[in-house]
């Protein structure tokens, strides 16, 4: 098992989309709002927050943006759990860390 991956069976998210996904929907219930709401403050389409909670879908950056300024949430929360460990070389790991 990578260290990017976990144990699917437990429920943990096992990819950076996943984490992701799972980072926008704690912030989308600690703003109290539902996906519908948050998809119309951020001006996406509901589904879209659907498939990104998720993590059937990465986001673009803009689309990243967007659901900053609607969750009224940092990079740090949209991205907690979430880290990019460079090689010595070239290229690199994705790291999906646990709360």
């Amino acid at each position: 098992m990578t260290p990017a991956r976990r144990d699917v069976r437990r429920g943990e998210p096992t990819t950076t989309a996943e984490r992701f996904g799972e980072n926008v929907r704690r912030c989308r219930h600690r703003a109290d709002l539902s996906q519908e709401e948050l998809a119309s403050r951020a001006g996406l389409h509901r589904t879209e927050i659907g498939f990104v909670e998720g993590g059937k879908r990465s986001p673009r950056i803009d689309t990243l943006v967007k659901l900053m300024g609607a969750l009224e949430a940092d990079a740090d929360d949209l991205l907690a759990g979430i880290e990019w460990v460079p090689n010595a070389t070239k290229g690199g790991r994705f790291y999906i860390w646990q709360r």
